[in-house]
């Protein structure tokens, strides 16, 4: 089988799911869910239990996947059969499309382009596994009923730990208010929809105009609805972040128009160039 390991945030997950599931479609085989390193990250928990995703994924132990036992783990070590395929960087690796299982994709795999040609198949398994929670319908039902725009504030960890503000940085006011004015163009009666971690500071620094509600995320560990809220949207304002890059793309429509930052990292370390598909704005 091809394995894919999860770890982060839900955003992520959806990211290493995908790539996984699109080596495990080109090879022909199913798709094992490694949640090893699950088990000691208490920053977030296990999402993907919220989609419907594909029948022939299954959780699976990852460390003994990749030992193996007895004659198994003699012929893996004989014959090099198994293999971890660790992440090189933030560009798009092409060998990932073609690989031989079986094989552990270990990384984030932050680019459309590992699942682009099966974007069906993938918006299919990311389906939500239960009806939206009550309040979140009445929220897709405004939201329907109106031309929405969605806007992403993150903040939490990027601004609260130096180590994360240092590499990622955040989306200023003023360049929410250029991104607005890009998505909103063309649309009339235009009524924002926003999402955020830190509902407080959007309200406070925003200044958006014209109508705005302000969707507050629910205790409920039901965030993936959170997502369906945004794709229902008629466009997108993301922040640099996989939750609301998931909450744009998820939105099928081939004219919705999506704007994110042009720069997803405030550090140089990283090039993120493939990280935002090339249809989206980039400001």
């Amino acid at each position: 089988m091809i394995v894919t390991r999860i770890h982060g945030g839900l955003g992520n997950q959806m990211f290493q799911y995908a790539a996984g599931r699109r080596a495990a479609i080109s090879a022909g085989v199913s798709l094992g869910i490694d949640l090893t390193a699950m088990a000691d990250y208490d920053k977030r928990i296990y999402g993907l239990n919220q989609f419907v995703l594909t029948p022939n994924a299954r959780p699976i132990d990852g460390k003994a996947f990749s030992k193996g036992r007895g004659l198994v783990h003699l012929w893996r070590k004989v014959t090099k059969t198994y293999r971890d395929r660790r992440e090189r960087g933030f560009r798009f690796d092409p060998d990932i499309l073609n690989l031989k299982p079986p094989v552990r994709l270990i990384g984030y795999w932050q680019s459309e382009k590992y699942f682009s040609d099966v974007a069906d198949t993938i918006r299919a398994d990311f389906a939500l596994v239960r009806p939206m929670a009550s309040k979140r319908q009445a929220v897709l039902d405004r939201i329907s009923a109106c031309n929405s725009i969605s806007v992403h504030v993150r903040r939490g960890d990027y601004v609260s730990v130096p180590k994360y503000a240092s590499i990622f940085g955040t989306c200023t006011p003023e360049w929410y208010r250029r991104a607005v004015a890009i998505a909103s163009e063309g649309l009339t009666d235009v009524v924002f929809f926003v999402f955020s971690d830190d509902m407080q500071w959007a309200k406070e620094n925003l200044g958006l105009p014209g109508r705005v509600e302000w969707v507050e995320p629910l205790p409920d560990k039901r965030d993936a609805e959170d997502l369906y809220l945004m794709a229902a949207c008629r466009a997108h304002v993301i922040a640099n972040s996989s939750f609301s890059w998931w909450g744009a793309w998820l939105d099928p429509r081939e004219d919705s128009r999506v704007v994110a930052p042009s720069r997803w990292f405030l550090s140089d370390n990283f090039d993120a160039r493939d990280l935002v598909p090339e249809r989206w704005v980039r400001l």
